[in-house]
């Protein structure tokens, strides 16, 4: 049986091929009435091409996400066979894979894998979404595509009414108040001002008075507590550690990863505080042989106010219950010790429906690469980056470095 069979994460005596994010390349997150979800494709891998200095034939591997799922539409499971003809290659790695959110950080697991084993040399990621309009049934079909058919969606399950959950089990276990939680929207809106890519950018700051008067949502939940949904897409080019000296100056190297998989639907989760991230986190820390205290910035995946004060204290990054006063304090904005969705998050970068689980991963790759622009970070040597996808129920974890 090979090492990694074994259900523990300790395969890292195969990487005698280090791995690395070569480029990465992201569309501003807006609104595309022109463009259906293939369509998106197409322009993410243009821009993708046109930014950096790599042809088709250099792709040889491929995946991508269904496009449509988060529109609530019939999603297009076989993205990759169009793509690949679409650039004219035949690649010896290819799939189209979904799991929510927590796909794309898949999606680099499985290239490093691919090319750990010498099955190709580079393996390009890609995404694209839409989310439905308001008024067209969406939020319905969301609703069902992520609620168990008989024992939740009869019952008049809302994505953010299940989030809220969570957050209403956090305040009881820990004392965490909804002005903790309005707080996270405060810090990632910071960041946003310093993103011209950014949805949020070139508007104006929040204030927790401001994220607590705006429109109720779901108790605790107010408008400015959850995502925005946007529409858009990304790339990111996995190769070997050779090829992306080649390609990059500096690289953003994969020093770990870890996954890890807990439930279906959200009444079989058995702990509302700890539904996988903690597993995944602690896999990959131990493929890297790194600590928390080693993590200098992280970028976590924010559908709501409650993920990254959650998924903080799953990583190790601050002690069980304490999220709330670590965003409190000011630790994750700009100029804090531990810097948190740099790009501005979900909550004021965008989310952009089936893509949204880039958008964490290309922001983590330029700050290790340095060209972050203005929020550039000086402590960028060893940054984490966790998504998740289900109702918080696959969960991917990686560790980049220099």
């Amino acid at each position: 049986m090979l090492p990694f069979g074994n259900n523990k994460g300790e395969f890292r005596e195969l990487m005698s091929n280090p791995v690395a994010i070569a480029a990465v390349s992201e569309m501003k997150p807006g609104r595309y009435p022109e463009k259906d979800g293939y369509a998106l494709y197409i322009e993410v891998v243009r821009q993708f091409l046109s930014e950096w200095d790599i042809k088709p034939s250099d792709i040889q591997g491929l995946l991508a996400c269904p496009s449509g799922m988060a529109a609530g539409g019939n999603a297009d499971i076989f993205v990759h066979e169009q793509l690949y003809e679409e650039l004219g290659i035949h690649p010896l790695y290819g799939d189209t894979m979904n799991a929510g959110g927590a796909t794309y950080g898949l999606m680099i697991q499985r290239a490093a894998l691919a090319i750990e084993q010498g099955i190709a040399e580079s393996v390009l990621c890609v995404g694209a979404g839409k989310f439905p309009k308001v008024g067209t049934g969406g939020a319905e079909s969301m609703a069902r595509m992520v609620s168990h058919e008989s024992f939740e969606f009869p019952y008049g399950t809302f994505i953010p009414a299940i989030y809220a959950q969570v957050a209403t089990r956090h305040m009881h276990e820990y004392g965490t108040t909804a002005e903790q939680f309005a707080e996270v929207a405060v810090s990632t809106r910071e960041w946003a001002l310093k993103n011209p890519q950014a949805a949020m950018y070139d508007t104006e700051e929040l204030s927790v008075a401001k994220v607590r008067e705006s429109r109720p949502i779901a108790t605790p939940f107010h408008l400015y507590d959850c995502s925005i949904p946007l529409e858009g897409g990304a790339a990111v080019l996995v190769t070997s550690a050779n090829l992306a000296k080649k390609i990059n100056p500096q690289p953003a190297y994969l020093l770990g990863a870890g996954e890890y998989h807990s439930h279906r639907s959200i009444h079989q989760a058995m702990d509302l505080m700890n539904m996988g991230c903690a597993e995944a986190g602690e896999l990959a820390y131990k493929q890297a042989g790194l600590t928390p205290s080693d993590i200098q910035f992280a970028e976590i995946y924010d559908a709501f106010t409650v993920n990254p004060l959650v998924f903080m204290e799953g990583l190790g990054l601050c002690p069980k219950g304490k999220g709330g006063e670590a965003f409190q304090s000011g630790r994750t904005r700009p100029g804090g010790d531990l810097p948190i969705n740099t790009y501005g998050g979900l909550l004021s970068f965008g989310h952009t429906g089936d893509a949204s689980g880039m958008s964490m991963i290309v922001e983590g790759a330029r700050q290790i690469m340095g060209i972050a622009g203005e929020r550039q970070l000086e402590r960028n040597d060893i940054g984490i980056v966790h998504s998740y996808g289900g109702m918080m129920s696959e969960h991917s974890t990686l560790i980049l470095g220099k």
